[in-house]
Formats: C-alpha cells, structure tokens, sequence
C-alpha cells in the first residue's frame, strides 16, 4: 500500500465522513525555511479528502531551505492567495528580522482564517505579525527569548493551542501539531488513523529531547552550534 493509499485508507476506515467543503490549506515558505517544518504537517494534512494543499511564497517557483540543498515549489504567490481556511508557516534556524513579505501576509490574512499555526520558529513571524500578543506559545527552546521579545509568552510545551492559533515547538513538533489541528477540524478517530498510517510512534533512543530533559552541558553545546549556524 501507497503512502497516500494509507492515508486515504484511515480516512475512510475511520468515520467514513468526509469534509462538507473543500479547506484550503496555505503552507508558507521563504527563503532559509526548515524543511521538516514544512514537511512534517504536509504529510498529516495533504491526503485527506477535501483538503487543498498547496505551498505559496512571495513568488511563485522553488523556494530553497536553510540548508541550501533543499527545495519545495511554491505554486502561488502570497498575492494569489488572500483568503487560505489554514495557514501553515514553519520556522528557520536565521536569528535576522523574519521577513516582511511574509509578515505582512500573515497579517492579512490571519483575520480570516479559521486556524493559523505556526511549527518551530514560524511563531516568531505569528508574533511579528501581532498575532501573538500577551498569548502563551511555543517555538524552538533556544529561540525562547526572541518569541517574548516580541510580545509572545513563551511555554515549554510539545503543542499550544490559543483559540485558532496553534504553535508547536522545535521542528519535529509539526507532526504533533498537525495531528492536533486535524482533530479539531474533523475527529479524534481521523487524526489518530493518520497518526498510524503515517506509523508515526516516537521512540527516540535518548532522553534529551528538550532542554528540560537534557543534560546542562549538551543544552550548552546545541545552543552554541545553533547560534553558529543562526549566524551564517
């Protein structure tokens, strides 16, 4: 069985209802995204039936990650979609100013949406865009203090849900999310066959998956690497 015949197999095996109208699901990318933030909610979200997934950037055509050696296609430009029922904005490992074009866009259509998320570092552009105002959210451990200084409350939990607003944590956390939001927009039983089609049962071999878990000093040597990288 395909990855999206596994999709569509849960979907249907659970509930067999499906969405009463086409969701339109916008997923953000700028130059130096996180793939795997992207990518992550892609795969959750993109197989059910009704959803219309696309990837939009200031431009259409490739948008390249923050590895440089990654690409997804956006097929429409924020200009062409002003009214998305989702939004999906991840994050990137730059400390500099996120970008405006981006920002601006949130900003507009954010009042319209019926949820806006953000995985990893993505809500430091929600909170930019003044979509987080005084509100608890997460966002990678070692970006805490960018996300409050920008009028955010930052939490060290797996997934924050605040109204329509849903932010996840460090990169990974996208899956978490988006297992949430689909559980929101259609059922617990569609989520959690997502969630076993996908096969998605962490088990990871060490302990140290958040700071609070991790030794002192692996936080310190992550946080210095991170801040190297952050500084390209």
């Amino acid at each position: 069985m395909s990855n999206a015949e596994a999709h569509r197999a849960a979907t249907t095996n659970s509930g067999g209802e499906q969405p009463p109208k086409p969701v339109k699901i916008a997923f953000a990318l700028y130059p130096g995204f996180t793939a795997l933030d992207i990518v992550g909610p892609f795969e959750v979200l993109a197989f059910i039936p009704g959803h219309e997934a696309m990837f939009v950037a200031a431009e259409p055509g490739p948008v390249t990650d923050d590895t440089g050696r990654c690409q997804l296609i956006a097929s429409a430009s924020f200009d062409q979609v002003t009214s998305p029922d989702v939004v999906v904005i991840g994050g990137t490992l730059s400390k500099e100013e996120p970008d405006q074009r981006v920002v601006q866009w949130l900003r507009q259509v954010h009042p319209t949406t019926t949820w806006t998320t953000s995985v990893c570092t993505g809500s430091i552009y929600l909170a930019a865009a003044g979509i987080l105002g005084g509100q608890d959210a997460t966002t990678h451990w070692a970006w805490a203090e960018e996300l409050e200084r920008r009028g955010a409350r930052y939490t060290e939990q797996r997934v924050v849900e605040h109204g329509k607003v849903i932010t996840a944590a460090g990169v990974s956390a996208g899956i978490d999310m988006a297992l949430t939001l689909l559980a929101r927009m259609h059922s617990p039983q569609i989520a959690e066959g997502i969630q076993l089609a996908l096969e998605y049962d962490p088990q990871p071999p060490f302990g140290t998956g958040s700071p609070s878990k991790a030794p002192a000093e692996i936080v310190e040597f992550v946080r210095s690497q991170l801040n190297t990288l952050a500084a390209r």
